[in-house]
């Protein structure tokens, strides 16, 4: 499987890395807003930060480092890469950035009702890799994004919604594996929702795609992910 050169390099010792507090990825023309309780939240990515708010609809981007864009410069996470494409394709669409780092799916899911006050017209859903980095029971896993599936579609009833495979490292056995990695099919084909390709496609295991933690890419890597992720949300995006 593609993914098997991620979960072998990823072990117990990068747990912590993942895990950990994130260096932010917004910089000068990127809006952070935080919570009441001053958690970083959802970042306005580029110009987008500075159009009026009507004039354009907005991608929401749910997820953890991988999103957040841990360890890169600013502006340089995959969901700005994306927002770049976007303006070059000239599609009426600003990108919020709502990745938090080290967050499980249960996070995401007690956090999802503040990040959705936001109007969102499609939403990407990345989420459980911290999952998997801690042997979350599979049930539960499963469970938790199916009800973060549900609450997004109660709170945005009209959004359009894609759910991000993602994969579990090897530590925990094949069986947990291989289960893990096919929650993301059953929900997404439960819920009616798109599911995008693995998101460290063809850069997960590459030494020079990714940092010294050998989990999150580099700029070379994340430019890749962007791609990844491109192909699946372009379709999504109605001129």
């Amino acid at each position: 499987m593609r993914f098997l050169g991620w979960a072998i390099a990823v072990g117990f010792g990068a747990l912590t890395v993942s895990c950990s507090g994130s260096k932010s990825s917004t910089g000068d023309s990127a809006l952070t807003i935080k919570s009441p309780d001053g958690v970083e939240g959802p970042t306005v990515s580029g110009e987008a930060a500075a159009a009026p708010a009507d004039s354009r609809r907005t991608v929401l981007f749910l997820g953890t480092s991988l999103t957040a864009g841990l360890g890169l410069d600013p502006d340089s996470a995959y969901p700005q890469l994306i927002q770049r494409k976007i303006d070059a394709g000239s599609l009426p669409y600003q990108v919020v950035n709502a990745g938090v780092s080290g967050e499980t799916s249960a996070g995401l899911l007690r956090r999802l009702d503040w990040v959705l006050q936001r109007p969102a017209d499609v939403i990407v859903v990345e989420t459980g890799a911290n999952d998997g980095l801690r042997g979350i029971p599979v049930a539960a896993v499963r469970s938790t994004i199916s009800d973060v599936l549900t609450r997004i579609r109660r709170a945005r009833p009209t959004a359009t919604v894609a759910l991000v495979q993602m994969e579990a490292p090897t530590n925990f056995g094949k069986q947990y594996t291989l289960a893990f990695h096919e929650v993301f099919a059953e929900v997404a084909r439960e819920h009616g929702v798109v599911l995008l390709p693995f998101l460290l496609d063809g850069v997960a295991g590459f030494a020079r795609l990714n940092q010294a933690d050998g989990i999150h890419p580099n700029g070379t890597g994340e430019a890749i992910v962007a791609e990844n992720v491109w192909r699946g949300l372009k379709p999504m995006l109605a001129p």
